[in-house]
């Protein structure tokens, strides 16, 4: 789970995945363009490709080469956890421990 947050840290990074759950499947010239047009976001290739190396290690991106093309593709199955960790709690849940809870807040 390390790796998901540490890759989710990076506007940049989020910005990818925006752009990839917009259109799923593109090629770095693609994400790179999109980047630009759409964001104003003007880092080179080199440094797109290592945010998306970062990404596909967290497992947020799969990547499929067709010929000398290589397409990449979000995955949130990594988020998975997180979710089932956080916001996906029985409702029995959510009132237990209020008073305990309240001590532990700031005001």
């Amino acid at each position: 789970m390390g790796d998901v947050f540490k890759a989710l840290a990076d506007s940049t990074r989020r910005t990818i995945l925006d752009e990839l759950t917009d259109r799923n499947g593109q090629t770095l010239f693609e994400i790179c363009a999109r980047l630009v047009t759409k964001h104003g976001l003007a880092s080179s290739r080199q440094a797109i490709s290592q945010h998306l190396d970062v990404l596909e290690r967290a497992g947020l991106v799969e990547t499929r080469r067709e010929g000398r093309y290589k397409f990449h593709y979000v995955n949130t199955g990594p988020l998975e956890p997180i979710i089932e960790r956080w916001l996906n709690r029985p409702e029995k849940d959510v009132g237990d421990g209020a008073d305990t809870d309240d001590k532990r807040r700031p005001t």
